[in-house]
Order: structure tokens, then C-alpha cells, then sequence
């Protein structure tokens, strides 16, 4: 897979919860998960399934930091 965004992050699909249009994707990266929405069509071509391999590319012009 060759794409511009830096930030990848190699895991794996922890569970798949479709919706409507959209599902939610988890993806276990080390000890953390990684949530992405995507569309139910993308999840069939991509033929996403929990324990699959999957990385989690993250592309964002802003990150913020919250703090309590």
C-alpha cells in the first residue's frame, strides 16, 4: 500500500458494527483501539472481518488535546 499520509497504524479489527449507511470499525493498536466510521460498501470491497489484519491511516489537517 503506498499513500502520502504518515501516520499508519498496523492492527487489528477488534469488531465490525454496521449501521444503516455507516459502520464502525475497531482496530486494536497495541493496547489501544482505534475507532473509524466508514460506509457499509467500503467495509464489503474491503471485505472487512474482526481478527483480519487492518491498519488505521490517519490523515488530519488539526489534532486537538483535551485535558480534565
Amino acid at each position: 500500500m503506498r499513500i502520502s499520509a504518515r501516520n499508519v497504524l498496523k492492527g487489528t479489527i477488534e469488531d465490525v458494527v454496521k449501521g444503516q449507511t455507516t459502520a464502525h470499525v475497531r482496530i486494536k493498536v497495541g493496547s489501544a483501539v482505534v475507532t473509524a466510521s466508514i460506509t457499509n460498501e467500503a467495509v464489503d470491497e474491503l471485505g472487512l472481518k474482526k481478527g483480519m489484519a487492518a491498519s488505521a491511516v490517519i490523515k488530519a489537517s488539526d489534532v486537538m488535546v483535551g485535558v480534565d
